[in-house]
């Protein structure tokens, strides 16, 4: 059984295919969707466009490889914008399956079916979800969601490039207000999504993203405090010149690495895994397991 899984999401659309639990491949791209959703209350038309474009495209990918069954779901901006049943409309025509709005409690167990799928760790984990418009912890039993993502944090707190101390601190104290209520054992600490990969990426100095390099590899505290003091020192044309980095994630790589930095002081872990299996992989096994 071959299926798509859509994550229509914040900041960027991806795409899972797999055939029978074999990954035939994955695809992003990062659009925007919900830059100003927090403000307006709703999906900007150049957020909309540019996503529909992504959206289309993987429809046409999911049509090229035989995909049986389908499914796309919609998280954070999707949530909180007005205007969202006219974007699923158009996602709709572009997928040929209608987004399903999911509550951040659904996004998160879907993250955690994903990232723990066939791993063996040390008991309890966590996985941090950090999405453009909330950021997500996750256990086997439950999960707790916060209203702050990468985009929402730079929006609100460090719009200039580079921040000036006081935005820094801003941020930083928004980002632990958020996270003081949330009080969960952990003895494995798991990162997924894109904040998380793309600063394993850059901890590691790689040429290039590699899915391969990034994937399991190991970030301490101490790696991720050092990466937030070198971008908080770029412009983002500087930001967007890292190799290993999406430039159209530079506006919003700062604030997803101090994000990391409030789960990971929250939580009291000196370490994170980072995993490039996620909420994609989560809706594929869901799909999968239907009759």
């Amino acid at each position: 059984m071959r299926v798509g899984a859509v994550d229509i999401g914040t900041n960027s659309m991806r795409l899972l295919i797999t055939d029978a639990g074999t990954e035939i491949g994955r695809w992003v791209a990062v659009t925007g969707l919900g830059r100003g959703v927090d403000t307006t209350g709703t999906l900007s038309p150049e957020g909309i466009e540019e996503s529909l474009v992504a959206l289309g495209h993987f429809g046409e990918i999911m049509e090229a490889e035989g995909v049986e069954r389908r499914m796309a779901i919609a998280t954070s901006a999707a949530r909180d914008a007005s205007n969202r049943e006219l974007f699923f409309d158009l996602a709709q025509t572009a997928l040929s399956v209608r987004p399903t709005l999911v509550s951040g409690e659904v996004e998160a167990r879907l993250a955690y079916a994903g990232a723990t799928a066939g791993v063996r760790l040390p008991q309890p984990v966590v996985v941090s979800d950090i999405g453009g418009g909330s950021t997500e912890f996750v256990t086997r039993d439950g999960a707790e969601s916060i209203d702050i993502g990468s985009v929402r944090l730079t929006e609100r707190a460090i719009p200039n490039r580079p921040p000036p101390a006081a935005e820094m601190e801003k941020a930083r104290s928004l980002v632990a207000d958020l996270c003081r209520d949330v009080r969960l054992e952990t003895r494995t600490l798991i990162g997924v999504a894109g904040s998380w990969t793309s600063l394993a990426a850059i901890a590691q100095g790689l040429p290039e993203y590699s899915r391969d390099r990034v994937h399991g590899h190991r970030m301490t505290k101490g790696d991720l405090v050092s990466l937030i003091d070198s971008l908080a020192g770029k412009t983002e044309a500087e930001t967007a010149a890292i190799p290993s980095l999406d430039p159209k994630r530079a506006p919003v790589i700062l604030a997803g690495a101090l994000i990391a930095e409030g789960v990971m002081e929250v939580l009291g872990m000196d370490e994170v895994l980072v995993s490039e299996h996620d909420t994609l992989d989560g809706v594929a096994l869901e799909l999968l397991a239907l009759p």
